[in-house]
Formats: structure tokens, C-alpha cells, sequence
């Protein structure tokens, strides 16, 4: 409880949506980074609800339930499509397990690297942008000081919680000012603005 301590006494808005705010059940990716890559790109722009099945008939197609950039490879367009994926995030998926055969994309590796170095790192790959090298950071190597910026969700409730009337670069400048106080927890402070529920 460090860290909801240490933002509940920097910000009493924080403190407030921290009290009143269930905090997350961490998903256990067991840091393995490739296979998460894998899953944010086939989730892209759909529903969680359609991301899941997607994943869960992609992952179907392996012997052992796993897309090894080898085997991932291999496949052609057409199986990978009765998954229900789309020709563009089949490239996707293919460029990240090229980039994982060429380059390696094991935890042990990025752990050594700061996060701004692991973002310079993965974004090379088409298909994968900050925001997602970010969601990666947060949720597979917990990663405690990420403020994504770019999520349109936390950016809204960030608006209506703090009352802000900036639009653009000023809203944007605004923003990073408020979480400055949540530093080093940035993390920390994302997660319960996701969850948080404004009052009507």
C-alpha cells in the first residue's frame, strides 16, 4: 500500500478516486512479452469480448496451444484467417515473431533497458505503437512509473475528475503536470483511474 500512500498524500483528487475505487486483479502473464504482444495487437481496435475468442481460435492452431515465431511463420494467410483475423494483423503478427527470431523479445533481455529504451526498441515493428510497448510496460513488466498519455480513457477521466477545460497540446501539457505528483507511481495511479466510476 506504498504507493497508494504516497499518491492519496500528494493529490487529494487521487486520494479521493483511490478511496472510492476497487484496485485491479493483476493478470498473470507469467513476463512473457512476445505472447503479450501478440495478444494487444489481435485486440486492436475490437471489443474484449471479440479479442478473446480471436485469440483463444488463433492459439487453437498450434500444437501446443502456443504461436512460437517459428510455427507462427509458417502458417499460411489462410489458416491464421480462419481465426478470424483480419490480413493486416496477420502481418502484424507476423512481423513481431520475425522481430522475435531476429532481434529477441524475452523478458530478461528488455528488464536490462529502461522504459523510454524497451518503447525505442519495439515500436521498429509495424503494427506495434507506444501506446501498446506502454500497455506492456504496465501490465507484463510492471513497469511502476508509466503515464500513457495516448489512452483516450485515461486521458477523459483525468478531464473529468480534475475538471480541466484545455483541449490539444494545452490539455496535454495540463496532464503531464498532474502526474508529475504521481511520480514514481504513475502506474499505480492509471490503474485506479481506469476502474474508476465518476459520479453521474
Amino acid at each position: 500500500m506504498i504507493a497508494e500512500t504516497y499518491l492519496a498524500s500528494n493529490d487529494a483528487i487521487m486520494a479521493s478516486i483511490i478511496e472510492t475505487t476497487p484496485m485491479f486483479k493483476k493478470v498473470d502473464w507469467n513476463h512473457d512479452v512476445y505472447l503479450a504482444l501478440l495478444e494487444s495487437i489481435v485486440s486492436q481496435q475490437i471489443s474484449v469480448k471479440a479479442a478473446d475468442s480471436i485469440f483463444t481460435r488463433f492459439r487453437a492452431l498450434f500444437d501446443d496451444a502456443y504461436p512460437h515465431p517459428e510455427s507462427l511463420l509458417s502458417k499460411t494467410a489462410e489458416e491464421l484467417r480462419s481465426a478470424g483475423l483480419s490480413l493486416q494483423k496477420i502481418k502484424y503478427l507476423q512481423n513481431v515473431a520475425l522481430f522475435a527470431i531476429e532481434n529477441g523479445i524475452d523478458y530478461e533481455k528488455l528488464q536490462k533497458l529502461t522504459d523510454e529504451e524497451i518503447v525505442r526498441y519495439l515500436i521498429p515493428i509495424k503494427g506495434v505503437g507506444r501506446w501498446t510497448v506502454e500497455m506492456l510496460l504496465m501490465f507484463v513488466m510492471d513497469r511502476p512509473d508509466v503515464f500513457p498519455i495516448d489512452d483516450l480513457v485515461i486521458r477523459q477521466k483525468m478531464v473529468r475528475a480534475y475538471n480541466l477545460t484545455e483541449t490539444g497540446r494545452a490539455l496535454y501539457k495540463e496532464l503531464h503536470v498532474i502526474a508529475e505528483n504521481w511520480r514514481p507511481y504513475r502506474t499505480m495511479a492509471c490503474h485506479y483511474l481506469w476502474r474508476w466510476k465518476p459520479e453521474l
